[in-house]
């Protein structure tokens, strides 16, 4: 397993996302360690954060679902964090200056129309992510902190995500994705001591996996 190589995966569902999570969970830790998926097992923490026990501990994980699908990182080497949300109409404008930075919301308000809730999207997905990262959640870890705004828009759902160093962050990166023919929109963030975890992110669609403890 490449230690600096974060993986992602993700599938649609047909509304049991939390089982099929699971399920995903031990087939992707499993492939990656390429042990027996029944030498590991999910453990949850107080908070309800997964973590993984038997052949699989150590390996950090974050778990992400919304309406019709879901998505989880695994890394071998640093804390990750994930979010997966539905493109839908949303009043972005109103929402970003709710709740985004105020440089994040001029980038918002400064789309067209149209493509605002994408944009908006492709910022909180990454902020989810990044309060994942780093064991706090969004309000005291996601939201505070400014995330990279895209380099290139509209975005493709061809490229894989570069995740880059968060504004007066260098050990935390973050990225977003188009998946599902831009029906998606998913957030990974890393944290690591030097900023160098995560520098590859391999994004993954899956079906669902047979044979597989529930």
């Amino acid at each position: 397993m490449d230690p600096d190589r974060v993986t992602v995966l993700w599938c649609t569902t047909d509304g049991d996302e939390r089982t099929k999570a699971h399920r995903l969970l031990l087939q992707g830790a499993a492939a990656l360690l390429d042990v027996p998926a029944s030498e590991i097992w999910v453990e949850h923490e107080p908070s309800g954060r997964p973590f993984l026990g038997g052949a699989g501990k150590g390996l950090m994980v974050s778990v992400s679902h919304a309406r019709g699908v879901l998505a989880l990182v695994l890394s071998g080497s640093c804390p990750v964090g994930v979010d997966v949300e539905v493109v839908r109409r949303l009043n972005a404008g109103a929402l970003a200056r709710a709740y985004l930075d105020p440089v994040e919301t001029d980038w918002v308000c400064a789309l067209p129309e149209a493509e605002r809730a994408t944009g908006f999207l492709w910022l909180w997905t990454q902020k989810e992510s990044v309060g994942k990262a780093l064991g706090q959640g969004l309000r005291d870890g996601g939201m505070s902190r400014r995330v990279p705004l895209p380099e290139n828009w509209p975005p493709g759902d061809t490229a894989p995500p570069v995740p880059r160093r968060l504004p007066g962050a260098p050990d935390i990166r973050s990225a977003a994705v188009l998946v599902g023919g831009g029906r998606f929109v998913l957030g990974v963030a890393t944290q690591g001591e030097h900023g160098d975890c995560g520098v590859s992110v391999l994004v993954r669609r899956v079906d669902d996996p047979p044979g597989l403890p529930g």
